[in-house]
């Protein structure tokens, strides 16, 4: 039986190059690993490079939190053309001049798309309608009707402008389509565009700046040094309130059984009643992820906690 490299359960912070999609950047890992579970948390497209957080072991049981994450992005925006997919793989369906479009407009072309904001999910996209996704009915010559969707534009800065081409920083909530974001603002501005290049630089606390290439990762696992490189699920899960059970406690949640209410306490302050929450022993090991009951207005009372994923194992023993 092959043996896997021992690194922890968690997340490797992978720098996703340009071409490989995100199932190939799981491949490759998992190939070098040779043992724990792989996936990833946030699908970037084939042509867009940056951070892909690759989970790792247990780190597979906590994708769905992740999502949450809000995602930090540099994309240049050029106008002028207009495409089939909204970005530069695809087919040019018009080009207009930009005579006369000075930077100030493009600049204030560009503040109504700070905040919620509404999107249509592009044609070329995974989203299912009918259980048939999008791509594959545009492949087929179809335009199928969709809903739009609301979405958060935190942040969203002009980095530069260079000829057709405006470099944006943006900030963005999940189910955040940047190509989409490019081709409407390219409307407003009456001349329409396209995302030609995407680099997710930041997805909650991984940067791009520690991100490490496939060759990177590579190195660490012949030399035994990934584990420095990986953010452990206590770390990753930090944006949740912990609660601290007892021993009698965490045995029962280790099998998957609630916390009743007041048999935990709060790890630290938290603010208002939090719906996820990590739970932990007493030795502060992480057991699982919680959703917590409305509790007593007023109270200090820690609610029911109806556990919602088990991170270790059943026979793992409290020490």
């Amino acid at each position: 039986m092959a043996h896997g490299i021992a690194i922890g359960d968690g997340i490797v912070n992978v720098n996703k190059p340009a071409g490989w999609t995100s199932h190939d950047v799981v491949a490759k890992v998992r190939g070098l690993l040779k043992g724990p579970k792989v996936g990833h948390a946030g699908t970037l497209d084939p042509a867009a490079t940056g951070v892909l957080p690759i989970l790792v072991g247990r780190g597979t049981r906590i994708a769905e939190y992740l999502l949450e994450w809000d995602k930090e992005y540099r994309a240049v925006l050029r106008l002028g053309q207009t495409t089939d997919t909204q970005d530069a793989t695809g087919t040019v369906l018009a080009t207009r001049s930009l005579d006369g479009l000075a930077e100030e407009k493009i600049r204030a072309a560009i503040v109504p798309f700070r905040g919620r904001i509404t999107q249509m999910p592009p044609m070329y996209s995974a989203v299912k309608v009918a259980g048939t996704p999008l791509y594959k009915s545009a492949r087929a010559g179809k335009t199928v009707e969709r809903d739009s969707r609301t979405v958060e534009i935190h942040e969203l800065d002009v980095l530069g402008i260079t000829g057709p081409d405006v470099t944006l920083r943006v900030r963005c909530s999940k189910g955040t389509y940047v190509r989409t974001l490019c081709a409407d603002i390219g409307e407003v501005l009456g001349v329409g565009g396209h995302l030609l290049s995407l680099q997710r630089t930041r997805v909650g606390p991984l940067t791009v700046e520690r991100a490490l290439t496939l060759d990177e990762v590579g190195a660490r696992v012949l030399t035994g040094r990934l584990a420095d490189d990986v953010l452990l699920l206590d770390a990753a899960l930090e944006m949740m309130p912990a609660v601290i059970v007892d021993g009698q406690t965490a045995e029962r949640v280790r099998h998957g059984a609630a916390v009743p209410a007041g048999a935990g306490r709060w790890a630290s302050a938290h603010h208002g009643a939090p719906a996820m929450v990590r739970v932990k022993d007493a030795s502060g090991r992480l057991l699982a992820v919680g959703n917590m009951s409305a509790g007593p207005a007023g109270s200090d009372m820690v609610p029911g906690i109806a556990i919602d994923k088990v991170l270790v194992d059943v026979d793992t023993v409290s020490r």
